[in-house]
């Protein structure tokens, strides 16, 4: 293969890639989140400089992805954390946990999603919705529902995970230090609302080593969300280089 042919690939191994490059349309993407109050000093720890902390808000949220153009079908969780930046209120990926090797390889690659791999799910379990992540053998976390108890407008929920998203690249160098170090901004767009509801709601978090969702405690659940929809990623844009400071 010559230099030119290499250069034309999306990423490795050569001829069997890890991911497909384009755009990647989510068709009938569901969602769990359960949006809680933390202690504000422990979020702060963990949100990089630009991006400030208000009020210290955390979103945790399941989300089933049956049909993704060029990726399957997997499943995915995570924190999200409610921040500002030059005004302008916005989300911050924290950590995302997913079942499939081709979303985390291109979110890690191609954007900013701090993807690890884990074992979530979101199904319905009598009169509830369920959504659990779990960290290899262990149970991790535990979020309830009342099933579609109460109708959220479409404005309501394209509003919510519409919001700009900021995620931390980090690549490091043979050297091992950082190569590229960013922060970026993605927005969720093409927003089709098929179905949204609230209910009552409950968020456990159980506390492990390598997956520590419980440093960011659960204080007060201040709202929930099942939110099914079609949506298309944005592509990340470079808003602050660590490098050049």
């Amino acid at each position: 293969m010559d230099a030119d042919e290499v250069r034309r690939q999306s990423t490795t191994p050569l001829g069997a890639p890890a991911y497909p490059a384009g755009r990647y349309r989510f068709t009938g993407r569901e969602y769990l989140n359960v949006l809680y109050r933390t202690d504000a000093e422990a979020m702060r720890r963990v949100v990089p400089e630009p991006l400030t902390v208000g009020d210290p808000l955390v979103k945790f949220e399941v989300m089933r992805m049956p049909d993704v153009t060029g990726l399957g079908s997997f499943t995915e969780s995570g924190q999200v954390l409610q921040v500002e930046y030059e005004g302008e209120s916005a989300d911050y990926l924290h950590a995302m946990y997913v079942d499939s090797l081709a979303s985390i390889a291109s979110g890690r690659e191609i954007s900013a999603f701090p993807k690890k791999s884990g074992t979530p799910r979101l199904y319905v379990d009598s009169d509830t919705l369920v959504g659990t992540l779990d960290y290899g053998t262990l149970r991790v976390a535990t979020a309830t529902m009342g099933y579609k108890h109460a109708p959220l407008t479409e404005e309501d929920a394209v509003a919510e995970i519409g919001r700009p998203t900021f995620g931390l690249k980090m690549l490091p160098g043979y050297d091992r230090r950082p190569r590229i170090l960013e922060l970026v901004r993605s927005q969720i767009t093409d927003v089709t609302v098929r179905g949204a509801w609230t209910g009552p709601a409950r968020l456990q978090l159980f506390e492990h080593a390598l997956a520590p969702l419980a440093d960011l405690p659960v204080r007060e659940i201040v709202s929930v969300s099942h939110i099914l929809a079609d949506l298309t990623l944005g592509r990340a844009s470079l808003v602050h280089d660590y490098l050049q400071d």
